[in-house]
């Protein structure tokens, strides 16, 4: 049995098919039975291996990727930088800015891009008496206030319908960081002063309200946002220093005043010469939200967290208000090394911001101050508080900005060969002409303007005194005797008339404001002869349109005044307080007229209206010397060629 077993066994070995057969195939099967290739049982016994071309095919191109594996990196590598490069040429060049890193972009609540802008807008802005905005359903704290306001020409008053925020109590700012919420300490509010909740009702007392006039100067001066930007000197060491560099800005609020005013604009050069600009804004009351957005400044919504990490990496900061002092301090206690990039522009000249201000002032890398008398004055608040400033110390005043030097017909950089200095003096001619006939004036009429927020500080009740003498003077005397001494110099006698504003500004105080409009309403005279204008960034019209300007500012007097140089720039003569910077600006008998502080300066003040009211020649002559010292001092070019000096100092240049 064996044997047989084993000879079986060699048979079957020495039986195999040939792999050289031609013929049907065989295949040996788990029975021993030889199976044909073709048949359909060597199909289901063979139908899960892999055909060899096929795995030929797929092996080749595993290892293609193998070799050529650098290949592909280098090629993702490449992708990857021009994705960057594009992303940040795009940013740098300001093409839809907003949109980038998530701002100006659809927010995370799902409201669309419009939408979103609306909110913004109204978030931002003042809703003064003289415009009326959209109602916004998500503003559910906003209320409408109504205002009678007596109408030029009628007897019966207008209504107009006013929109004002509630105010909202201070919170502490929150940053989340992957998943974790972490609490930052609050900067704290920057208003000193109580703000203007809202213009009283049904008070007839305004008289006629006026402006602004933002249609009235594009139809004439055939204005553009593309023509008010873009106005960097390219060749001029100012630009040289700002290239490329980043740079962050804290505002204290964004209300129409001279620190935040004069920090967009500086924003806007800075922008213009190849800069990347970033702002903090610590109040955000105001109406310089949607003008920001409009010159595409980017505003930061994390003033504590986010703005410290930004202020650590950027070239250089740029504190824009004494105000500030409260988030320096808490930028410094968080980054220590902070304090080495930080340039800290003081525009007020009050006690209390000096308090507020002490405990910081020697940790800045520079300090710089508007004028001499105010450096002088806060080193002497130092010396009484034994405090040895270490700080840098620089002092750059204010300038003209190029729109209202354009309008001025003074040579800037927005003239063109189309409309040079002499084309603008005429274009401001037929400017003045229709505002002043929108506002009811004859060319008998001596319009005196008094812009600035309404508070005691600013003396507008003080003036209104004072053009109440002059008023009253005038109603006493017999009008035949006055028809005869004007019949006698050959001309009519003008008459007063007075702009008071910004009626709707956040940095009112109410109690100021009720008290003008109660001493207003006991004068019905007086009443006749006062007009009110809201907050607005277009005031070229009202300049255009005066025929002098009021700067009453008391206490240590006005820190500079930056509406002093912007009337002066247009001719006007200034009637100001002997006080101050004001005191420097204005030069007595020369460029204006000086008059003292405080109760006894309404009698001198009276006195002076009167005179400019019976020398029209005078308030020529005095504005034209003022015109000139503004053009010898104090344009755009004199105040970026200072701060080129403070940039140099302030930031290692290579």
């Amino acid at each position: 049995m064996e044997d047989g077993g084993n000879k079986g066994d060699f048979l079957g070995n020495l039986v195999r098919p040939s792999p050289l057969r031609t013929g049907g195939s065989l295949k040996s099967t788990s029975s021993g039975k030889l199976t044909p290739r073709g048949s359909p049982s060597f199909r289901r016994l063979n139908s899960s291996r892999t055909p060899r071309r096929e795995g030929r095919s797929s092996g080749s191109s595993a290892q293609w990727f193998r070799s050529n594996r650098i290949v592909l990196w280098l090629l993702l590598i490449t992708l990857w930088a021009y994705a960057g490069f594009y992303v940040q040429s795009r940013w740098a060049h300001g093409d839809n800015k907003q949109n980038f890193l998530g701002y100006g972009g659809k927010p995370n609540n799902g409201i669309s891009e419009p939408e979103e802008n609306h909110r913004r807008e109204l978030i931002a802005n003042d809703n003064s008496s003289a415009v009326k905005t959209e109602t916004d359903e998500n503003q559910s704290s906003l209320k409408k206030i109504d205002v009678v306001l007596a109408k030029k020409g009628n007897d019966g008053p207008s209504h107009r319908s006013l929109k004002k925020k509630s105010k909202k109590s201070v919170r502490g700012l929150r940053s989340k960081t992957r998943g974790k919420q972490k609490v930052t300490p609050a900067v704290e509010a920057t208003e000193i002063e109580e703000q203007e909740p809202e213009i009283p009702n049904r008070n007839t007392s305004y008289g006629l309200l006026v402006g602004p006039f933002g249609s009235t100067e594009d139809r004439i001066l055939e204005w553009s946002p593309e023509k008010r930007s873009g106005t960097c000197d390219r060749k001029g060491e100012f630009a040289r220093l700002v290239w490329s560099r980043k740079f962050l800005f804290v505002f204290h609020e964004l209300s129409m005043t001279g620190a935040p005013v004069s920090m967009m604009e500086l924003a806007t050069e800075f922008l213009s010469c190849g800069a990347t600009i970033s702002v903090v804004v610590l109040n955000k009351k105001g109406v310089l939200m949607q003008e920001l957005v409009r010159r595409k400044i980017k505003v930061l919504d994390d003033s504590a967290d986010h703005g410290f990490k930004t202020a650590m990496k950027s070239d250089l900061v740029i504190a824009g208000s004494a105000a500030c002092a409260s988030w320096i301090d808490q930028y410094m206690e968080r980054f220590p090394a902070g304090s080495k990039n930080v340039v800290w522009w003081v525009m007020e000249n009050r006690r209390e911001y000096f308090d507020r201000s002490k405990l910081v002032l020697s940790d800045v890398k520079m300090l710089i101050f508007l004028s001499e008398s105010q450096y002088k004055q806060w080193l002497a608040w130092c010396a009484e508080e034994n405090i040895k400033l270490k700080s840098q110390i620089a002092v750059i005043p204010l300038s003209v900005n190029d729109e209202l030097a354009f309008v001025a017909g003074i040579h800037c950089s927005l003239n063109t060969p189309s409309s040079g200095p002499e084309k603008m003096l005429d274009k401001r001619k037929l400017l003045r002409n229709a505002v002043r006939e929108e506002m009811g004036l004859t060319d008998n009429d001596m319009l005196v303007m008094a812009l600035s927020s309404i508070n005691a500080g600013k003396g507008q009740l003080l003036l209104l005194e004072s053009a109440q003498m002059v008023v009253e003077k005038e109603i006493s005397h017999d009008a035949n005797i006055r028809k005869l001494i004007s019949e006698s110099r050959g001309m009519q006698e003008q008459t007063l008339k007075v702009l008071i504003g910004s009626v709707g500004s956040k940095s009112n105080k109410v109690t100021d404001v009720k008290a003008i409009l109660s001493f207003v309403s006991q004068h019905s005279n007086l009443s006749k002869s006062v007009l009110w204008t809201p907050e607005t960034t277009r005031v070229a019209a009202l300049y255009s349109a005066a025929d002098a300007y009021v700067m009453n500012s008391q206490g240590l007097g006005e820190t500079f005044g930056r509406v002093t140089i912007e009337a002066m720039a247009f001719g006007l003569p200034v009637l100001g307080t002997d006080a101050g910077g004001t005191k420097g600006l204005v030069e007595h008998n020369v460029t204006g007229l000086l008059h003292p502080l405080g109760r006894p300066g309404t009698q001198v003040l009276a006195e002076n209206l009167r005179f400019l009211l019976k020398n029209p020649l005078a308030r020529q002559e005095m504005g034209a010397r003022g015109r000139k010292k503004v053009e010898h001092m104090y344009l755009k070019r004199h105040m970026f060629k200072k701060f080129a000096q403070v940039l140099f100092r302030s930031m290692r240049i290579k």
